[in-house]
């Protein structure tokens, strides 16, 4: 039985150096134009380059979205930008479009196609129809269960599945979705979306417009579209009996903290499970431990076992959970004097009880004795991106992440 591939997101080249660090098997980005994420940095052609050359030195695989739905001008650019992509080094394109996928086969024939979740492919049927025309992978449509991956990878050999596991769920189906665009003139399927999914609503009478008046669904509120977050780190085994063969981490906007947490914890996850399965049931809780250090919302196993019901919506107004800060990443390491230098990314001052989460897949926790910034001792780190140096009881790496529990946060 072959390990299935945790894929997992880059919004930055920051976030593809973190996946591959902490476990991930290969990536997956977008360039400046032609993604579903325009709202995230995504890569300049030189920073593809960058991220290509060092996922390929680790043997890390880096899969390039071009899941746009294109109109007409889109082609004007759409071939050099696959040109370019594909001569820096990328692995696949990511595609959704007939129109893009023609393009792709043209201008870069050696590179792989997977075709998108996007492109809603629901039936072994269509699974065959984009394999007979070039298609190495389908990422299934997200509203399958497990019978029906199950039917599609026993009907169709030959051609990988990937499925996401993890991450945040549209409301809308496979993400084909117009509802920001009408309430906010910002296009969900050309990479703007504003999520006002997750809003609450409230009637207003014409003549009466400071009165509103709750949409209730229940008693518990009206946030009847906010769907829970997706987390199927439990069901390794039948993710795997199923035929998948890569599993997919959403979140190229979220932060380093969670693409590091999670990639992580899944890595974990499958490699015991592969060790000895009685090993992985009884680290479970270990791995969601490890995701629970991230920002998330709750959670639930999608379509997995069956159509989500009321249980899989969040009907408060606390939507994402955050225990946790992400308080700093380790740039170097000083064995000698076991110091470490860290770039902050939220304060932290002497005394702090924080947590050092490791690429190795260690994490250990201790408090910060002393704080010195250009030699000289402070008592915290205040300012975005400041550079500091502390005493670490334990040695650590580049891209090791130093967290801190928001209930002790300075």
């Amino acid at each position: 039985m072959k390990k299935p591939e945790i894929l997992s997101p880059a919004g930055d080249l920051e976030k593809l150096k973190t996946a591959v660090l902490y476990g991930a098997d290969a990536v997956y980005i977008g360039g400046r134009n032609f993604s579903l994420r325009s709202r995230s940095k995504n890569f300049s052609n030189e920073q593809m380059k960058e991220g290509f050359d060092f996922a390929h030195s680790r043997q890390k695989k880096v899969y390039v979205a071009v899941n746009v739905f294109a109109r007409n001008s889109d082609f004007d650019t759409l071939p050099e930008y696959i040109d370019t992509a594909a001569k820096a080094g990328a692995d696949a394109f990511i595609i959704s479009d007939p129109g893009v996928f023609a393009v792709a086969k043209e201008v870069a024939p050696k590179v792989d196609i997977h075709i998108s979740t996007q492109a809603n492919v629901t039936s072994f049927k269509t699974v065959e129809f984009w394999k007979n025309i070039g298609a190495s992978r389908i990422v299934l449509a997200r509203e399958l269960n497990f019978e029906e991956i199950t039917e599609i990878s026993k009907k169709v050999s030959s051609i990988e599945l990937e499925c996401f596991v993890h991450g945040a769920m549209c409301v809308s189906y496979s993400g084909r979705c117009i509802l920001s665009n009408a309430l906010t003139a910002r296009s969900g399927n050309r990479g703007e979306c504003s999520q006002p999914c997750r809003y609450e609503y409230a009637i207003a009478e014409s003549t009466r417009p400071n009165e509103y008046f709750p949409i209730e669904e229940d008693s518990r509120g009206s946030y009847v579209l906010n769907s829970k977050d997706l987390r199927m780190i439990e069901y390794i085994p039948e993710l795997i009996n199923a035929g998948i063969s890569s599993f997919k981490i959403e979140g190229r906007m979220k932060t380093p903290l969670y693409v590091g947490a999670a990639t992580s914890a899944y890595r974990q996850a499958i490699d015991d499970y592969f060790e000895n399965e009685q090993k992985y049931k009884e680290n479970i809780p270990q791995y969601i431990d490890k995701l629970s250090k991230a920002s998330s919302r709750d959670f639930c196993t999608g379509f997995y076992f069956a159509p989500p019901d009321e249980s899989a919506h969040i009907y408060s107004g606390k939507s994402y959970v955050r225990s946790y800060d992400f308080a700093g990443i380790v740039l170097d390491y000083d064995n000698a004097t076991k110091t470490a230098e860290i770039e902050q990314r939220n304060k932290f001052s002497v005394g702090d009880e924080v947590e050092f989460l490791c690429t190795d897949g260690r994490s250990f926790v201790q408090k910060i004795q002393n704080i010195t910034a250009n030699d000289v001792s402070v008592q915290s780190a205040p300012h975005p991106l400041q550079k500091v140096k502390i005493n670490v009881c334990c040695p650590v790496a580049p891209f090791d992440m130093m967290i801190k529990s928001v209930s002790s946060s300075s």
